[in-house]
């Protein structure tokens, strides 16, 4: 298992700052709201990518890859009425995936509620069938690049369309698509009737990507939310991808954020009896300390 942490979490910070700081307190990989860097990803030339990916390199992280994937520009949607803006949504997710690529990220977390509203269609499967539609290019050019879309729930009201993994489930088999699995989201899967260690081991197969934040929307460790079980059941279905630090309460501010979420998340996992990976090398529970 390996630990990262996404970009947005250092608010007002450099690329190349926010990298360093990154490497330096032990993370392994950097996750990337894209909209933090440009309003469009296709005003990024070449040069540009390259330079952010150099930038994670050298301090020896790796890009995760994507999240937040629609918030800019405006006005795209998935399931929209409007055919033509759906067909544009659909385009610009095509020049996400080659944006991941080009920065070498795995994976892509579909989010997005408010581009994805089911408000916006007649019922629940016209929904569905036009989000598979607009998103099935993206999924196919994903798979030839060995990148992984992770439809995420997101319980109301934050989002009124895919709430829970189950809802998650039911998307990803209609669309049978290899390139197409979720995302275990610890503050979403709280709003859940199950248990997070259930959900992780019910959806196991499924889950190619976690994000670790507390019940408060604060990061690991700055709440009541125990993550001693989460890893245990991670550890369980033998997860080894990256678990992303995500928040949407920035307080009190970033380098303190991103350090105890690290600790919290590195004890939790001495605790469940796990090992990941940490500064470059596998810290394991023989009596080691992670930090």
């Amino acid at each position: 298992m390996k630990l990262a942490i996404c970009n947005e979490t250092y608010q007002g910070w450099g690329w190349s700052e926010a990298c360093r700081k990154t490497s330096e307190l032990g993370y392994q990989g950097i996750e990337i709201a894209p909209y933090t860097l440009a309003d469009d990803v296709r005003s990024l030339n070449q040069r540009a990518r390259l330079h952010l990916r150099r930038c994670a390199e050298q301090v020896g992280l790796e890009v995760v890859g994507l999240h937040w994937l629609l918030v800019s520009p405006k006005g795209l949607s998935l399931t929209t009425a409007d055919k033509e803006k759906r067909e544009t949504t659909g385009e610009y997710m095509l020049s996400l995936v080659d944006f991941c690529y080009d920065l070498g990220g795995h994976i892509m977390v579909l989010g997005s509620p408010n581009q994805r509203r089911l408000s916006e269609a007649s019922s629940r499967k016209e929904a569905v069938e036009r989000l598979i539609q607009a998103i099935r290019p993206a999924l196919d050019r994903a798979l030839s690049c060995d990148i992984t879309f992770c439809l995420e729930p997101l319980p109301g009201p934050e989002a009124d369309f895919i709430n829970t993994l189950d809802e998650a489930l039911e998307v990803i088999q209609i669309a049978q698509h290899p390139a197409l699995k979720t995302i275990l989201d610890v503050k979403s899967a709280c709003s859940e009737s199950k248990s997070i260690p259930e959900l992780i081991v019910q959806h196991g197969p499924l889950i190619a990507h976690c994000h670790a934040n507390d019940a408060n929307r604060r990061g690991p460790g700055f709440g009541d939310t125990d993550f001693v079980p989460i890893m245990q059941a991670l550890e369980s279905i033998h997860y080894a991808g990256f678990v992303s630090v995500e928040v949407f309460d920035y307080s009190p501010d970033p380098e303190t954020i991103a350090r105890e979420s690290l600790l919290t998340l590195c004890h939790s996992l001495v605790s469940a009896g796990g090992s990941a990976m940490i500064g470059g090398a596998a810290k394991s529970t023989g009596g080691e300390k992670y930090v």
